[in-house]
């Protein structure tokens, strides 16, 4: 009975051991794969028709406003000025009828000057996966700059790179260490996450309709 003990207890050892492995190379890999292709400058960025705007909600749960989700919509109100980009296709999730995050992610658009019909919304973008293979298969989009905090591109990037997009990552400004820490160990796992999908051939939770960017 002991001996058993011991083998199991190695054996999730040896899991634990792989698992974190795993979870540092994946990190490592998907920074170094995306580093040329993600940039805080906005001359760094390509002249693109379509922008995507990745969705997070635009409260806390304590009901403060969330950082990230200003920040970008900022990201995104500076890169539509500056001419780089001409429609925005804004993808998150929508699953409760008090949570619509491309919804919100419009109307803050609206607000900081961007015609309502250069917005395109794409409510079932539930995960970065979902919104990066969508805007491929029901936009028609093969060629995007992805609007996000750094930590976030790097995903997104690397996922579009994987599924025949180009892509390039205009970095919106990042929250200060100590708001952001959950945030940010949260991503170790998501990259690890990204490579899974990958293998196991992961697709969209929705398909849908095509939807005609001019």
């Amino acid at each position: 009975m002991k001996k058993n003990s011991k083998t199991i207890f190695k054996f999730f050892l040896l899991l634990l051991v792989a698992g974190i492995i795993f979870i540092a190379w994946a990190n490592y890999s998907i920074k170094k794969e995306t580093e040329a292709f993600v940039s805080y400058s906005i001359a760094d960025v390509p002249q693109t028709k379509t922008a995507l705007l990745l969705g997070t909600g635009k409260n806390l749960s304590n009901g403060m406003p969330n950082t990230y989700f200003y920040n970008r919509i900022k990201a995104t109100a500076d890169l539509y000025k500056s001419g780089k980009i001409q429609y925005i296709i804004v993808s998150g999730d929508n699953s409760r009828e008090d949570y619509n995050e491309p919804e919100d992610m419009q109307l803050e658009l609206i607000k900081n000057g961007i015609p309502q019909d250069r917005i395109f919304m794409d409510h079932a973008g539930f995960r970065t996966l979902d919104s990066v293979v969508r805007a491929k298969d029901i936009f028609g989009q093969t060629k995007l700059v992805i609007i996000s905090q750094k930590f976030h591109n790097e995903r997104a990037v690397f996922l579009a790179k994987q599924n025949g997009i180009e892509a390039f990552g205009y970095n919106a400004a990042d929250v200060n260490k100590y708001a952001g820490l959950k945030t940010n160990l949260r991503e170790y796992f998501a990259k690890a996450k990204a490579y899974w999908d990958l293998v196991f051939g992961v697709e969209p939770k929705f398909g849908g309709e095509k939807i005609l960017i001019p």
